[in-house]
């Protein structure tokens, strides 16, 4: 039995003064209205309704019912009303996973920007080197990178994509010299950032003359680039850096691109999130404001990155013209 509708059905019988009116305002039949309120009181073993041929009338017990189903009904209403609106008003907690360092650098920023656009959203943002189970930990959206996502039957929308670079501390190459190829890797001290996108023994490098695999063996792992990069500003080795944590230190100057030729983990960067059918309205327009957001960063980062190119291949220029 379906106890809701048939409290529907019940109220509308009162309100209309007879099952005929009743059945007609739901588009029902006169048989079918009797008897949601027949099963309604063989369920609660109560009589609701005293009836005859020409009208009915209230017990005192369905009074006390019909006051009780009347304040259900409204319940029911303003929860649809409220879930329906979650469709289109976006509004509520919106929980989101982020890699750690791509979080803080563009993940932030880009909330910030949300939460002005949308005040009515609150966001529990999670940074984590790991891709989380969704289902199970509840997340609305999760920011990963990968080389190519697995199946796992999420929803995804590629926001942009990225690479890392070798990068290490101007006192490092002064002391032990720059690498010109990737087989000089093997003589310096390598510096091993760890994580879930990156193989723990072996640097894979992609250059203009192809690919190059660098077995690495390294006495300082970390799982987070920001540490990587104080360890690199430190002079301890050589290590790898996503263009993101590596950008503004190349710009100061405190660290040096290595092999700037050459690229590592060539990644997409993707928003996953459990459907696309009645997606909440907090969820879609997050996902739409990040791929707007990352796009620019992304772009705005790897422009800056190229301008740094540019201006050292020309300070190499004037150099060996004064060399000349």
């Amino acid at each position: 039995m379906d106890t809701l509708q048939n409290m529907r059905v019940f109220v509308r019988v009162v309100e209309a003064g007879s099952f005929t009116q009743a059945a007609q305002q739901m588009s029902l039949t006169t048989a079918h209205v009797s008897r949601a309120v027949a099963d309604l009181e063989r369920h609660l073993r109560t009589r609701l309704l005293n009836r005859t041929t020409r009208r009915i009338a209230l017990t005192e017990a369905g009074e006390r019912y019909l006051l009780r189903c009347q304040q259900i009904m409204s319940y029911v209403e303003e929860a649809e009303a409220e879930a329906g609106a979650a469709y289109v008003k976006p509004s509520g907690r919106l929980r989101i996973h982020a890699m750690t360092s791509f979080g803080q650098r563009y993940v932030i920023p880009a909330i910030s920007g949300y939460q002005k656009r949308y005040p009515d959203v609150a966001v529990e943002l999670t940074l984590a080197q790991r891709t989380p189970d969704m289902l199970d930990e509840g997340y609305d959206v999760s920011l990963v990178l990968a080389r190519e996502l697995p199946d796992s039957g999420l929803i995804y929308r590629q926001l942009g994509s990225t690479f890392s670079m070798l990068c290490a501390s101007p006192a490092y190459l002064d002391k032990y010299g720059a690498p010109q190829q990737p087989a000089d890797l093997l003589h310096h001290v390598c510096l091993q950032l760890v994580s879930p996108i990156s193989p723990l023994d072996e640097w894979v490098l992609e250059g203009p003359d192809g690919g190059a695999v660098i077995a690495v063996k390294s006495n300082f792992q970390v799982n987070v680039a920001e540490a990587m990069l104080t360890a690199i500003r430190e002079g301890m080795g050589i290590g790898v850096l996503p263009i993101y944590s590596a950008v503004d230190a190349l710009r100061s100057g405190t660290i040096v691109r290595v092999l700037p030729q050459h690229r590592l983990q060539n990644m997409g960067v993707y928003a996953l999130y459990p459907s696309r059918q009645y997606l909440d309205a907090k969820i879609s327009t997050w996902v739409d404001w990040m791929h707007a957001s990352v796009d620019k960063s992304l772009e705005d980062d790897h422009q800056a990155l190229d301008r740094l190119g540019n201006l050292r291949e020309e300070m190499q220029g004037v150099a060996a013209g004064r060399a000349m």
